[in-house]
Protein backbone atom coordinates (compact mmCIF):
# COMPACT_ATOMS: atom_id res chain seq x y z
CA UNK A 1 0.00 0.00 0.00
CA UNK A 2 1.16 3.67 -0.17
CA UNK A 3 0.97 6.64 1.54
CA UNK A 4 0.04 10.25 -0.22
CA UNK A 5 0.06 12.10 2.76
CA UNK A 6 3.79 13.55 2.15
CA UNK A 7 3.26 14.06 -1.47
CA UNK A 8 4.90 16.88 -2.56
CA UNK A 9 3.83 17.37 -5.98
CA UNK A 10 5.57 19.89 -8.67
CA UNK A 11 2.90 20.91 -10.71
CA UNK A 12 -0.13 21.31 -8.36
CA UNK A 13 -0.74 21.49 -4.32
CA UNK A 14 -1.68 19.24 -2.07
CA UNK A 15 -2.47 18.89 1.52
CA UNK A 16 -4.07 15.41 3.15
CA UNK A 17 -6.02 16.28 6.41
CA UNK A 18 -7.79 13.92 8.30
CA UNK A 19 -7.88 11.28 5.30
CA UNK A 20 -9.41 14.06 3.14
CA UNK A 21 -7.02 14.82 0.42
CA UNK A 22 -7.49 18.69 -1.25
CA UNK A 23 -5.77 18.87 -4.32
CA UNK A 24 -5.81 22.30 -6.19
CA UNK A 25 -4.31 23.38 -9.75
CA UNK A 26 -1.44 26.24 -9.16
CA UNK A 27 -1.33 28.69 -11.99
CA UNK A 28 -3.85 31.37 -10.74
CA UNK A 29 -2.78 34.17 -12.29
CA UNK A 30 -3.56 31.79 -15.81
CA UNK A 31 -6.96 30.77 -14.16
CA UNK A 32 -5.05 27.26 -13.68
CA UNK A 33 -4.12 25.95 -17.04
CA UNK A 34 -2.35 22.28 -17.31
CA UNK A 35 0.48 21.79 -18.55
CA UNK A 36 2.31 18.70 -20.56
CA UNK A 37 3.56 17.67 -16.99
CA UNK A 38 0.58 18.49 -14.45
CA UNK A 39 -1.55 15.99 -16.61
CA UNK A 40 1.32 13.70 -16.30
CA UNK A 41 1.40 14.43 -12.63
CA UNK A 42 -2.03 14.21 -11.99
CA UNK A 43 -2.51 10.50 -13.57
CA UNK A 44 -0.10 9.16 -11.76
CA UNK A 45 -1.34 10.63 -8.42
CA UNK A 46 -4.62 8.86 -9.12
CA UNK A 47 -3.23 6.01 -10.62
CA UNK A 48 -1.38 5.74 -6.65
CA UNK A 49 -4.78 6.50 -4.95
CA UNK A 50 -5.91 3.36 -5.70
CA UNK A 51 -3.48 1.93 -3.08
CA UNK A 52 -3.53 4.63 -0.48
CA UNK A 53 -4.04 3.62 3.18
CA UNK A 54 -4.35 7.27 4.35
CA UNK A 55 -6.77 8.88 1.77
CA UNK A 56 -10.66 8.04 1.92
CA UNK A 57 -12.23 11.07 -0.32
CA UNK A 58 -10.33 14.03 -2.49
CA UNK A 59 -11.47 17.68 -3.02
CA UNK A 60 -10.59 18.79 -6.08
CA UNK A 61 -10.65 22.50 -5.53
CA UNK A 62 -9.87 25.76 -7.44
CA UNK A 63 -7.24 28.28 -7.17
CA UNK A 64 -7.49 32.12 -7.12
CA UNK A 65 -11.51 32.47 -7.87
CA UNK A 66 -10.83 29.89 -10.68
CA UNK A 67 -10.93 26.19 -11.33
CA UNK A 68 -9.17 25.54 -14.29
CA UNK A 69 -8.90 26.91 -17.89
CA UNK A 70 -8.04 23.71 -19.79
CA UNK A 71 -4.55 22.81 -21.98
CA UNK A 72 -1.95 25.63 -21.55
CA UNK A 73 -2.56 27.68 -24.99
CA UNK A 74 1.23 27.68 -24.99
CA UNK A 75 2.41 25.42 -23.14
CA UNK A 76 -0.08 22.46 -25.22
CA UNK A 77 -1.76 23.54 -27.87
CA UNK A 78 1.31 25.69 -29.52
CA UNK A 79 3.61 22.31 -29.14
CA UNK A 80 1.04 19.99 -30.72
CA UNK A 81 0.74 21.96 -33.60
CA UNK A 82 4.05 20.95 -34.87
CA UNK A 83 3.91 16.70 -33.99
CA UNK A 84 3.80 14.04 -35.78
CA UNK A 85 0.24 11.91 -35.60
CA UNK A 86 2.60 8.82 -33.75
CA UNK A 87 3.46 11.95 -30.84
CA UNK A 88 -0.16 13.29 -30.98
CA UNK A 89 -1.96 10.17 -30.29
CA UNK A 90 0.78 9.48 -27.27
CA UNK A 91 -0.77 12.89 -26.21
CA UNK A 92 -4.44 12.25 -26.01
CA UNK A 93 -4.00 9.13 -24.54
CA UNK A 94 -1.97 10.35 -21.96
CA UNK A 95 -4.80 12.91 -21.03
CA UNK A 96 -7.92 10.01 -21.86
CA UNK A 97 -5.34 7.82 -19.11
CA UNK A 98 -5.95 10.97 -16.37
CA UNK A 99 -9.67 10.14 -16.88
CA UNK A 100 -9.07 6.37 -16.75
CA UNK A 101 -7.24 7.02 -13.56
CA UNK A 102 -10.28 9.12 -11.44
CA UNK A 103 -12.83 6.87 -12.58
CA UNK A 104 -10.06 3.91 -11.00
CA UNK A 105 -8.91 5.02 -8.29
CA UNK A 106 -11.59 3.49 -5.89
CA UNK A 107 -11.99 7.14 -4.12
CA UNK A 108 -14.59 9.59 -4.14
CA UNK A 109 -13.65 12.58 -6.04
CA UNK A 110 -15.49 15.98 -5.19
CA UNK A 111 -14.88 19.02 -7.63
CA UNK A 112 -15.54 22.37 -6.24
CA UNK A 113 -15.59 24.47 -9.02
CA UNK A 114 -15.33 28.52 -9.21
CA UNK A 115 -14.90 30.61 -11.93
CA UNK A 116 -13.66 29.27 -15.04
CA UNK A 117 -13.92 25.46 -15.46
CA UNK A 118 -13.53 24.66 -19.20
CA UNK A 119 -11.65 22.34 -21.56
CA UNK A 120 -9.90 19.66 -19.61
CA UNK A 121 -11.21 21.42 -16.42
CA UNK A 122 -14.73 20.60 -17.43
CA UNK A 123 -13.71 16.92 -18.07
CA UNK A 124 -11.96 16.55 -14.77
CA UNK A 125 -14.85 17.95 -13.54
CA UNK A 126 -17.49 15.78 -15.50
CA UNK A 127 -15.09 13.01 -14.16
CA UNK A 128 -15.11 13.08 -10.37
CA UNK A 129 -18.22 11.61 -8.81
CA UNK A 130 -19.40 14.77 -6.73
CA UNK A 131 -19.64 18.43 -8.44
CA UNK A 132 -20.20 21.56 -6.40
CA UNK A 133 -20.03 24.94 -7.86
CA UNK A 134 -20.64 28.46 -7.48
CA UNK A 135 -23.00 30.66 -8.84
CA UNK A 136 -20.81 32.09 -11.13
CA UNK A 137 -18.99 28.95 -12.11
CA UNK A 138 -18.90 28.87 -16.49
CA UNK A 139 -18.24 25.20 -17.48
CA UNK A 140 -17.53 24.74 -21.24
CA UNK A 141 -16.30 21.98 -23.45
CA UNK A 142 -15.30 24.33 -26.04
CA UNK A 143 -12.86 21.38 -28.21
CA UNK A 144 -14.71 22.95 -31.52
CA UNK A 145 -13.82 26.39 -30.57
CA UNK A 146 -10.19 25.52 -31.31
CA UNK A 147 -11.09 23.39 -33.84
CA UNK A 148 -11.13 19.41 -32.60
CA UNK A 149 -13.60 17.10 -31.94
CA UNK A 150 -16.21 17.20 -29.24
CA UNK A 151 -14.77 13.62 -28.57
CA UNK A 152 -12.18 14.64 -26.17
CA UNK A 153 -11.29 12.43 -22.87
CA UNK A 154 -14.22 10.58 -22.69
CA UNK A 155 -17.18 13.40 -23.29
CA UNK A 156 -18.68 11.71 -25.21
CA UNK A 157 -19.55 8.38 -22.86
CA UNK A 158 -19.95 10.38 -19.43
CA UNK A 159 -21.49 13.65 -20.30
CA UNK A 160 -24.30 11.93 -21.82
CA UNK A 161 -24.80 9.74 -18.72
CA UNK A 162 -24.91 12.97 -16.46
CA UNK A 163 -27.23 15.58 -18.50
CA UNK A 164 -28.43 13.29 -21.30
CA UNK A 165 -27.72 12.43 -24.73
CA UNK A 166 -29.36 16.05 -26.02
CA UNK A 167 -27.73 18.67 -24.08
CA UNK A 168 -24.40 16.55 -24.15
CA UNK A 169 -24.31 17.12 -28.31
CA UNK A 170 -25.45 20.74 -27.79
CA UNK A 171 -22.72 21.77 -25.60
CA UNK A 172 -19.96 19.04 -27.48
CA UNK A 173 -20.70 20.74 -30.81
CA UNK A 174 -20.82 24.38 -29.84
CA UNK A 175 -18.15 24.43 -26.79
CA UNK A 176 -21.11 27.21 -25.33
CA UNK A 177 -20.92 27.88 -21.87
CA UNK A 178 -22.64 26.11 -19.57
CA UNK A 179 -24.07 29.03 -16.69
CA UNK A 180 -24.43 27.40 -13.35
CA UNK A 181 -28.05 27.38 -13.29
CA UNK A 182 -28.48 25.08 -16.25
CA UNK A 183 -25.64 22.75 -14.78
CA UNK A 184 -27.84 22.56 -11.66
CA UNK A 185 -30.96 22.15 -13.08
CA UNK A 186 -29.35 19.42 -15.56
CA UNK A 187 -27.73 17.54 -12.63
CA UNK A 188 -24.07 18.48 -13.66
CA UNK A 189 -23.85 20.35 -10.43
CA UNK A 190 -24.85 18.65 -7.06
CA UNK A 191 -25.33 21.72 -5.30
CA UNK A 192 -24.30 25.68 -5.66
CA UNK A 193 -22.94 27.60 -3.34
CA UNK A 194 -21.92 30.81 -2.46
CA UNK A 195 -18.23 31.10 -3.18
CA UNK A 196 -16.89 31.59 0.71
CA UNK A 197 -18.81 28.86 1.33
CA UNK A 198 -17.97 26.47 -1.56
CA UNK A 199 -15.15 24.90 -0.05
CA UNK A 200 -16.81 24.40 3.76
CA UNK A 201 -19.47 22.46 1.74
CA UNK A 202 -17.05 20.29 -0.46
CA UNK A 203 -15.25 19.71 2.88
CA UNK A 204 -18.30 19.09 4.80
CA UNK A 205 -19.24 16.79 2.55
CA UNK A 206 -16.02 14.80 2.21
CA UNK A 207 -15.85 14.08 5.64
CA UNK A 208 -19.39 12.91 6.12
CA UNK A 209 -17.92 10.40 3.35
CA UNK A 210 -14.84 9.92 5.18
CA UNK A 211 -16.43 8.93 7.83
CA UNK A 212 -18.95 6.71 6.47
CA UNK A 213 -17.88 2.73 5.11
CA UNK A 214 -14.95 3.51 3.23
CA UNK A 215 -14.71 0.00 2.00
CA UNK A 216 -18.28 -0.10 0.47
CA UNK A 217 -17.74 3.68 -0.92
CA UNK A 218 -15.17 2.15 -2.94
CA UNK A 219 -17.12 -0.71 -4.04
CA UNK A 220 -20.04 1.69 -4.86
CA UNK A 221 -17.94 4.06 -6.81
CA UNK A 222 -16.60 0.41 -8.58
CA UNK A 223 -19.84 -0.54 -9.46
CA UNK A 224 -20.99 2.81 -10.60
CA UNK A 225 -18.66 2.80 -13.38
CA UNK A 226 -18.39 -0.98 -14.54
CA UNK A 227 -22.66 -1.40 -15.07
CA UNK A 228 -22.17 1.41 -18.09
CA UNK A 229 -21.63 -1.96 -20.33
CA UNK A 230 -23.75 -4.16 -17.91
CA UNK A 231 -27.20 -5.29 -18.99
CA UNK A 232 -29.56 -4.93 -16.43
CA UNK A 233 -29.15 -8.85 -15.24
CA UNK A 234 -25.07 -8.55 -15.12
CA UNK A 235 -25.89 -5.37 -13.29
CA UNK A 236 -27.74 -7.22 -10.34
CA UNK A 237 -25.69 -10.01 -10.01
CA UNK A 238 -22.50 -7.58 -9.66
CA UNK A 239 -24.15 -5.97 -7.26
CA UNK A 240 -25.16 -9.21 -5.20
CA UNK A 241 -21.77 -10.47 -5.29
CA UNK A 242 -20.92 -6.76 -3.95
CA UNK A 243 -22.95 -6.58 -1.37
CA UNK A 244 -22.26 -9.77 -0.14
CA UNK A 245 -18.71 -8.75 0.07
CA UNK A 246 -19.67 -5.37 2.52
CA UNK A 247 -21.67 -7.73 4.58
CA UNK A 248 -18.07 -9.58 5.24
CA UNK A 249 -16.71 -6.45 6.44
CA UNK A 250 -16.48 -5.10 10.11
CA UNK A 251 -18.01 -2.28 9.11
CA UNK A 252 -21.48 -3.52 8.44
CA UNK A 253 -20.80 -5.79 11.81
CA UNK A 254 -20.15 -2.06 13.75
CA UNK A 255 -23.25 -0.72 12.30
CA UNK A 256 -25.96 -3.46 13.25
CA UNK A 257 -24.32 -3.54 16.88
CA UNK A 258 -24.78 0.58 16.82
CA UNK A 259 -28.43 0.30 15.68
CA UNK A 260 -28.87 -2.35 18.45
CA UNK A 261 -27.89 -0.58 21.20
CA UNK A 262 -29.63 3.13 19.64
CA UNK A 263 -25.83 5.03 18.91
CA UNK A 264 -24.24 6.04 15.76
CA UNK A 265 -21.73 3.51 14.08
CA UNK A 266 -18.42 4.88 14.30
CA UNK A 267 -16.99 2.95 10.57
CA UNK A 268 -13.04 1.71 10.36
CA UNK A 269 -12.87 1.33 6.59
CA UNK A 270 -12.79 -2.04 7.23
Amino acid sequence: MTSLAGLKPQHFLWEVKDRIAILRLNRPERKNPLTFESYAELRETFRNLAFAEDVDVVVFASNGGNFCSGGDVHDIIGPLIGLEMKALLAFTRMTGDLVKAMVSCGKPIISAVDGVCVGAGAIIAMASDLRLATPGAKAAFLFTRVGLAGCDMGACAILPRIIGQGRAAELLYTGRVMTAAEGERWGFWNALHEQPLLEPEALALARRLADGPTFAHGMTKTQLNQEWNMGLEQAIEAEAQAQAICMKTKDFERAYRAFVAKEKPVFEGN
